[in-house]
């Protein structure tokens, strides 16, 4: 079946709803967005169709995907004796964009948890996603991209990378968070960070009563790798007072170089660079992040320099996402004159 896309629209298509649903029915994979980001959905029951997400991806086995249910009464079908602190912070939290990771139930696929006893679930903040699974179903829905790759946050996004390898796409438009959803261990007394994300740990910590472990380890999650997220052009993370001088430092090695920063910053450049001037606001940044690495790995340049984000907590999702995608270039290794 060739890949088809749906028109956008402010409400909920009911045919549109249908359709899709259809087709998760049948082991079919169908990418919808979330407020996060776009996702790769497919029927959680179904291991054939939970495989087929893994080979569109080029996904690990062992890599765990985050369950989808349409509401926090959901829970209890998907994890195994769910502690009050999660049931607190579904209350707080769902729809939204926090994923809580629970011991699992016993009829949960090893092919969704990558053969650990815990899953990861939440119920997205989307009108589409939460029609799309109220008909389907649970779904898993890692980000509609390429493994490892930079996700996608718009219908286009999804169409450009993994064309008719997926048999729909629900096009909601933008994605309004633009980052991936924040991963909460709740599997020993102590909620822990796996990965940050828009509900931050001290919004956690406020419901909770009691401090987040920022450390993350002891069950691998969804996005954890060192390297992740990341563009096909080199990518260097620097400090704002590094960054002209770098720049320059490539022009004179006959390198495209494109810098994404700060208005402060790019306004320090040297001629030739190819600026991308990021908001000053956290929430507005991670919307536009992903696209932007969208837009400037598609600019035909050499090199892409990123000014690191301030060093502070309210900025920690964003330091997560680019610390991880030029790792993946400092663990390749690219040729650096």
């Amino acid at each position: 079946m060739n890949a088809q896309t749906t028109a956008a629209a402010p409400g909920v298509d009911a045919r549109q709803i249908e359709q899709a649903a259809a087709i998760l029915r049948s082991g079919g994979v169908v990418a919808f967005p979330t407020e996060t980001v776009y996702g790769l959905g497919a029927d959680a029951r179904n291991e054939a169709a939970v495989r087929r997400v893994f080979a569109i991806k080029g996904r690990p086995a062992d890599h765990p995907l985050i369950v989808h249910l349409a509401a926090a009464e959901w829970l209890d079908d998907w994890a195994r004796a769910a502690p009050d602190a999660a049931r607190r912070l579904a209350r707080a939290f769902w729809p939204g964009p926090l994923t809580l990771v629970l011991e699992r139930a016993a009829h949960v696929l090893d092919a969704v948890t990558g053969g650990q006893d815990s899953v990861a679930l939440r119920v997205p903040d989307h009108p589409l996603a939460l029609a799309l699974i109220r008909a389907a179903g649970p779904l898993v829905a890692p980000s509609a991209n390429r493994f490892g790759r930079v996700s996608p946050t718009t219908a286009e996004h999804v169409r450009a990378e993994l064309g008719d390898a997926v048999d729909l796409i629900l096009d909601g438009g933008p994605c309004p968070v633009g980052v991936e959803s924040t991963v909460l261990s709740l599997i020993s007394d102590t909620p822990t960070l796996l990965r940050p994300g828009a509900v931050t740990p001290a919004q956690i910590a406020a419901i909770l009563g009691r401090p987040v472990d920022l450390r993350g380890g002891g069950v691998r999650a969804p996005g954890t790798l060192a390297a992740h997220y990341a563009p096909t052009t080199p990518l260097e993370l620097l400090p704002p007072s590094a960054v002209p001088a770098r720049a320059t430092a490539l022009l004179e090695q006959g390198l495209r170089v494109a810098v994404m920063g700060f208005a402060e910053t790019t306004r320090r450049l040297p001629a030739g660079v190819q600026r991308w001037v990021m908001p000053d606001q956290v929430q507005d940044f991670a919307r536009q992040l992903y696209a932007a690495l969208r837009e400037l790995d598609a600019a035909g340049c050499d090199v892409i320099l990123v000014e690191a984000p301030p060093a502070t907590a309210e900025w920690l999702v964003i330091q997560d996402r680019l610390r991880r995608a030029a790792a993946a270039f400092d663990r390749a290794g690219w040729d650096r004159p």
